[in-house]
């Protein structure tokens, strides 16, 4: 995970009394792995969450998308705890989460920000192991090198370059075997194929079916190509406003006009 200012707020652990899909009901294809519960960040005045509530299954590709300034990063930066929360609970394997950002990644959770922020002095193998700093287990930390480099045969072959010399396709693909090198549970991907061309684009959604498919993780994303994550997810959430407006499987997302409703600004007047 890339290194940056960590939230040491901690919240004290206790059970989920019971798991909720996004309206709150609970849920009946099985219990949540991750949950966020009626859920509120702030920042200052500005609302970016407002009692928000979603989960994701083990195994699950789940999307989050919406306009602009909907909250959808937030969600994510929430969960790995660098986010204000005023108000609600996110829970990991039905407890409270309750540890700082680098805790976090120990527990399973591994997050892959926006704009793929690589370290462009450093090679690509010493970004890869910038994901798993905190493991002093030598043999496990090749046994995830190698994986990575089998699952990314790109990166294998640049191994010894730096990656100030990859194209942002290949950079892509670097920040996803950084995240990957935690041996995460739930990958968090933020906007993935931001600033891609179509072809690499495509290239990434296949790469991030794989990852789940091959890797048996399950991935939360937000991503803001709404045609090319429908094709990949099991569900999707809209957000608007900081609130969650529709969340069901790519089939209800593409029958219903709430896309339309939020890219027109219309979704709150509902």
């Amino acid at each position: 995970m890339e290194a940056s200012g960590e939230t040491t707020t901690e919240r004290s652990t206790r059970s989920r009394p019971g798991s909720s899909s996004g309206n709150g009901a609970p849920t009946t294809n099985g219990l949540a792995l991750l949950e966020l519960v009626d859920l509120s960040v702030h920042y200052g005045a500005v609302v970016a969450l407002d009692e928000v509530s979603l989960a994701v299954r083990k195994g699950e590709i789940v999307a989050v998308m919406g306009p602009n300034g909907a909250g959808k990063s937030t969600v994510l930066k929430a969960i790995m705890g660098l986010a204000p929360v005023v108000v609600g609970n996110v829970y990991w394997r039905q407890e409270l989460l309750a540890a700082a950002t680098h805790e976090i990644v120990k527990e399973g959770i591994a997050f892959v920000p926006q704009g793929r922020r690589v370290f462009t002095h450093l090679t690509i193998e010493e970004n890869l192991e910038m994901g798993c700093l905190y493991l002093n287990d030598k043999a496990e930390r090749a046994r995830r090198m190698s994986s990575i480099m089998e699952l990314f045969p790109i990166l294998n072959q640049k191994r010894r370059d730096l990656a100030s010399q990859m194209s942002g396709g290949q950079q892509q693909m670097l920040a996803l075997g950084r995240g990957l090198m935690a041996d995460p549970e739930v990958l968090l991907l933020d906007e993935p194929t931001l600033g891609l061309s179509p072809k690499v684009v495509k290239e990434v959604f296949r790469k991030v079916s794989e990852i789940n498919e091959r890797l048996s993780t399950t991935i939360f994303v937000v991503e803001h190509n709404i045609k090319g994550v429908l094709d990949i997810v099991d569900r999707a959430y809209v957000l608007d406003m900081g609130r969650v407006v529709h969340d069901g499987t790519p089939h209800s997302v593409r029958e219903t006009d709430i896309l339309t409703q939020v890219f027109l600004g219309k979704a709150s007047e509902r």
